[in-house]
C-alpha cells in the first residue's frame, strides 16, 4: 500500500466529535489543498484507513492502525476510552485515494485503494520513512520527507467549513 494522502498536527478541539442526537452524518474529518476556486479542494476523510499518532503536549503518544475505512470513528473512539483527554493533536497518513467529483457540497470522497497496484519495495521503504519523518519531526533528520505520491491536506475546522469553505466547495450552477 503506498501513503496516498495525510495530515500532521490537526488539531482535536476543532472537530465536532459528537454532533448532537439526529446529526450523525455532520460529524467529519474534513481537509483542504487551496483556499479558494479554481483549486480549492476539500475531501472527508473520515472513512480514511491508515495509520494515525495522537500527540499530547511533550510529543508522539498513541499510534494506531484505522483498517476498513475507520479513521474517523477510531479517533472518536478514544474520546470514551482511556486515550479520553491525554491528547489534543493527531498527524494520519491514508491509503485510501481522494476522487475526484465532489457530492452536493463540494465535499470529495474516497476511492478505495486500487487492488491492481502493487507497490515495489523502495516504494513502500521510502513512504515508511516519510512517515515517521513527518510524524516525529526528529531533529537530526537533514533529509526532507517525501511520499512518492501522496497529497498534504490542511484542517478545515467546523467552524471554517460553516464560515468560508462551505460557500466557496459547492458547485457551480
Amino acid at each position: 500500500m503506498q501513503v496516498t494522502s495525510y495530515g500532521l498536527f490537526w488539531r482535536a478541539d476543532e472537530i465536532e466529535w459528537f454532533p448532537g442526537q439526529g446529526n450523525r452524518n455532520e460529524f467529519r474529518l474534513l481537509g483542504r489543498i487551496g483556499k479558494n476556486r479554481p483549486g480549492l479542494r476539500i475531501a472527508d476523510f473520515r472513512r480514511q484507513q491508515g495509520i494515525y499518532i495522537l500527540f499530547d503536549e511533550y510529543g508522539p503518544a498513541y499510534v494506531g492502525l484505522a483498517k476498513g475505512d475507520r479513521l474517523g470513528a477510531r479517533l472518536r473512539d478514544h474520546h470514551n476510552d482511556h486515550l479520553n483527554g491525554k491528547w489534543d493533536r493527531f498527524s494520519w497518513f491514508g491509503f485510501n485515494p481522494v476522487g475526484a467529483t465532489p457530492d452536493k457540497h463540494g465535499i470529495l470522497s474516497l476511492n478505495q485503494p486500487r487492488r491492481d497496484v502493487t507497490d515495489d519495495t523502495s516504494t513502500t521503504i521510502g513512504d515508511l520513512e516519510a512517515l515517521l519523518i513527518a510524524a516525529m519531526g526528529p531533529k537530526l533528520n537533514q533529509q526532507k520527507m517525501r511520499f512518492d505520491e501522496a497529497e498534504k491536506w490542511e484542517q478545515v475546522t467546523h467552524w471554517e467549513w460553516e464560515e468560508t469553505y462551505m460557500a466557496r466547495a459547492a458547485p457551480v450552477d
